[in-house]
């Protein structure tokens, strides 16, 4: 599916033509603590982490799972303090830097 956008790059578009009531939850992509905040920020309920998951799992069974999870938080918080933000309920849109392509 070459040309395909990211679950990301659709999610700001979605979220704007749903009710703010359904839940929307991205599937994809997700890596980072900072994917996280993207997600939600454009608009996003929730985000599923299966490969960082899987990679935990297979790496170090259980501990490695929890290890993961602990990274993704930790990350999250962080780059959460970098941008000035206490609450997830606080993310926007505007604390997203669109890229734009020079033609």
């Amino acid at each position: 599916m070459d040309g395909v956008p990211a679950p990301i790059d659709c999610l700001l578009s979605i979220r704007e033509v749903t009710d703010d009531d359904m839940e929307l939850i991205i599937d994809g992509g997700v890596r980072r603590g900072s994917h996280i905040i993207k997600a939600l920020s454009l608009g996003a309920n929730a985000v599923s982490i299966g490969r960082p998951y899987l990679y935990g799992l297979a790496a170090g069974g259980e501990k490695g799972v929890d290890l993961v999870l602990k990274i993704l938080k930790d990350e999250l918080e962080r780059n959460m303090a970098l941008a000035g933000v206490q609450r997830i309920s606080d993310l926007s849109e505007h604390y997203i830097k669109k890229r734009y392509i020079k033609h």
